[in-house]
C-alpha cells in the first residue's frame, strides 16, 4: 500500500513528470493555433465534419447502458451512454477546451503510445471487480489529489474508440465516488485523430 500522501502505484505523481494541470496552465500545453492543439498538418474535419464524427460517436450498437462494472473482454462494442454520466462527443471536448471557462482533468485510460496533450494516466482504472476493491481505493485517491477533493471538478475519461469498454469502467468508478461532472469521451484517441487534432507522446 502507497504511503500518506503518496500516489498509487500506475498513476503520475502530482506536479511530477507526466502530469498536467488545468487548461492554459503548465504542463498542458499551448492553447489553440499552437503546438499541441487545432488540426493536424493537412487539416481534418471541421463545421460538418465534426458534426459527422459526432454522429457516428453517438452510434448505437444496441448494448444496454450499465452502471456495474464490464468484467469481459475489454474490446468490443459499448452502450450509447452512460448512468449519471455524459458522453461528450470530440466536437464537444474541442469546444470545451478552447473556451478554457473551466480547468478539465483529462484521463487517459488506454495508455497507448501517444494521448490528448496534457492528458494523464489512469490505465489502472479500468479494471473490473467492484466498488469496494484495491483499485477503487487508489483510484479515489488519485482523484482526490488531482481535483483538490473537488467532486464537481471536470473529469474527461477516454480510451481507444466506441469499441473499447476501458474508460466505461473507470468513469463508471469515478461517478460512483460521487463525482458528478463525468464525461466520457466514447470516441477514444481514434476518433481525436481523424478529427485532424494533434496529439502527444506518451511519456
Amino acid at each position: 500500500m502507497p504511503g500518506r500522501g503518496a500516489m498509487p502505484q500506475g498513476y503520475p505523481q502530482q506536479g511530477g513528470p507526466g502530469y498536467g494541470t488545468a487548461p492554459g496552465g503548465p504542463g498542458y500545453g499551448p492553447g489553440p493555433g499552437g503546438p499541441g492543439y487545432g488540426n493536424a498538418p493537412g487539416g481534418g474535419p471541421q463545421g460538418g465534419g465534426l458534426d459527422h464524427l459526432a454522429r457516428r460517436e453517438r452510434q448505437d450498437f444496441g448494448v444496454r447502458p450499465t452502471a456495474k462494472l464490464h468484467g469481459g473482454r475489454m474490446h468490443g462494442p459499448t452502450p450509447a451512454s452512460i448512468p449519471g454520466g455524459q458522453v461528450i462527443t470530440t466536437k464537444g471536448l474541442v469546444e470545451l477546451l478552447r473556451r478554457r471557462q473551466v480547468p478539465v482533468l483529462i484521463l487517459d485510460v488506454l495508455g497507448g503510445p501517444e494521448r490528448i496533450p496534457g492528458a494523464q494516466n489512469a490505465v489502472p482504472a479500468h479494471q473490473a471487480g467492484s466498488f469496494d476493491d484495491q483499485t477503487q481505493r487508489q483510484f479515489g485517491q488519485y482523484l482526490g489529489q488531482a481535483t483538490r477533493g473537488n467532486k464537481q471538478h471536470p473529469l474527461v475519461l477516454y480510451c481507444a474508440s466506441p469499441q473499447c469498454w476501458m474508460s466505461y469502467n473507470a468513469a463508471l468508478r469515478a461517478i460512483k465516488m460521487g463525482y458528478s461532472n463525468v464525461l466520457w469521451y466514447r470516441g477514444g484517441i481514434e476518433f481525436w485523430k481523424q478529427a485532424g487534432q494533434r496529439v502527444e507522446r506518451a511519456r
